[in-house]
């Protein structure tokens, strides 16, 4: 880590001095430290305490917390080490100050050392703040009344690793990868309100080169109906485009042994999500983002018609990217698939370990059921067993096991109880689903059941390029994100 968040338990700590004191130690190790203040009432702080407490209780948490972690991570970068130092709890409401340090500490996934005042109760009053803190998903390294042990605390934070994530702070680095090496992202629903919006912050913010399909009158004029700015977004009509006839007569070639026609051709490449894949397909954009208005068939129909499947894969499969309990998962298939084989299965797990590599997930992938190890019986438990078992068979250094039930796959505790011996049994990362039934049902009830986590997908795995769904309910931001993973597929 090259961070760690100052925090004060209780009023009238000596948390300033002792940060002082962080600072000319490291500096003595030769180190370029700096210290970030982003909330205070001294010259420097990024908000100012009570604009901070109203933009979380006046709902304004998300703005706030981008706000933290993209100034964060700008100083992160032009030191070796960034003492964050929390507010020192001055205000008559500490309880929704002291939350507002735990949401930036949380949010900036960072280890944290306690600051109290020396006194006959100070123990008790830590350990009691300590687990508030870990509630949150905050490792606290240690507890401070004086500068007396600081030295062992800012070592322990040195060699800190933590594989924790949440929501904002992974967003916050897809978009940062996606921008690192920016992709064409085509966008072919220009009749879209979200999806215009959605381009417009994706353009602003340098996420990706965007290309709307419409009529540029039309859809300039909408965009100025919404307020928004497409300058820097291209925006082509199918209809007038200079390759629409070499687009008509290349999938005229690729199926006419299909028994597709000429006319019929170019009828279908008046479709913006044929037009917007065939662009993907010839290289004049690198993927393509829909299902905003378009059903998941009319936007995986194409693709499976002309781009195909990876010569490795035989099947689409659709993964989500579920960010909760601070830490990242993903989940498959969800999407598309609704009663896979053994066979299938195995295929949908290999894929979903790749997309777990490609968001830097080392894969620990769980084949869930109804009971774990040899406690289920009955056919659907079989052809799990039988799709393990060709998993392991066509990549031995993957790590699977299963069949498990969910609660073993992510809880350490029932871990130790129902499979003591597996090597994925409390820490999967990767959870494959015995059918769509179950996968949607679940990937949605923990979506809507946790008020704090992230589901962006779903990522149509196996394809040779990459084209993406929406739900038809997303929202801007869930746009934003899925042209952001989008970009990491065209990347790799």
């Amino acid at each position: 880590m090259k961070g760690l968040f100052f925090i004060a338990g209780e009023k009238e700590t000596a948390k300033s001095e002792i940060v002082e004191k962080a600072v000319e130690l490291l500096k003595a190790q030769g180190k370029n430290v700096v210290v970030f203040k982003p909330v205070g009432d001294e010259d420097g702080a990024l908000f100012s305490v009570s604009t901070a407490k109203h933009m979380i209780v006046e709902g304004q948490k998300d703005s706030f917390i981008e706000q933290v972690i993209g100034a964060y991570k700008a100083l992160e970068k032009t030191a070796d080490f960034v003492l964050v130092e929390g507010t020192n709890l001055t205000t008559r409401d500490t309880v929704i100050e002291f939350r507002l340090n735990a949401i930036m500490a949380s949010n900036l996934c960072l280890p944290a050392v306690l600051v109290m005042k020396e006194g006959d109760d100070t123990l008790e009053a830590s350990d009691f703040t300590t687990r508030i803190l870990k509630q949150q998903y905050i490792d606290v390294l240690g507890m401070l009344t004086s500068e007396k042990d600081l030295d062992y605390v800012l070592n322990e934070a040195a060699c800190f690793e933590s594989n924790k994530v949440l929501p904002k702070m992974f967003e916050y680095m897809l978009v940062e990868k996606a921008k690192s090496d920016k992709q064409r992202i085509v966008l072919p629903e220009g009749e879209s309100e979200r999806v215009l919006k959605a381009a417009a912050v994706l353009n602003a913010r340098e996420i990706a080169d965007i290309i709307v399909l419409g009529n540029p009158e039309e859809v300039n004029a909408r965009a100025k109906e919404y307020g928004i700015s497409l300058e820097g977004v291209t925006v082509i009509n199918p209809l007038t485009s200079p390759n629409f006839t070499d687009y008509a007569n290349t999938f005229y070639e690729l199926r006419k042994a299909k028994g597709v026609t000429l006319d019929e051709a170019v009828e279908t490449m008046k479709d913006s999500a044929y037009f917007g894949t065939m662009m993907v397909y010839k290289g004049d954009a690198d993927g393509m983002v829909s299902g905003a208005e378009h059903t998941t068939a009319h936007t995986i129909r194409p693709a499976l018609q002309f781009i195909k499947t990876k010569p490795t894969a035989s099947m689409v499969s659709g993964a989500f990217l579920m960010c909760f309990n601070g830490k990242l998962y993903v989940f498959a298939d969800c999407a598309v698939t609704p009663n896979p084989t053994p066979e299938q299965l195995s295929e949908i797990a290999i894929s979903t370990a790749e997309t777990a590599k490609i968001f830097g997930l080392d894969p620990k992938v769980a084949f869930l059921s109804y009971g774990s190890g040899n406690s289920g019986k009955g056919p659907s438990v079989d052809a799990v067993k039988e799709a393990v078992r060709l998993t392991k068979e066509k990549s031995p250094d993957l790590v699977v096991d299963g069949p498990i039930q969910f609660d073993a796959a992510i809880d350490a505790g029932v871990a130790k109880t129902k499979m003591p011996d597996s090597p994925v049994a409390g820490q999967a990362n990767v959870f494959v689903f015995p059918d769509l039934n179950t996968g949607n049902c679940c990937y949605k009830a923990v979506q809507r059941a946790s008020a704090d986590c992230l589901a962006a997908g779903p990522i149509l795995q196996g394809l040779k390029k990459p084209v993406n769904d929406l739900s038809r309910g997303c929202t801007v931001p869930d746009i934003i994100n899925t042209v952001a993973f989008t970009a990491l597929f065209a990347q790799n």
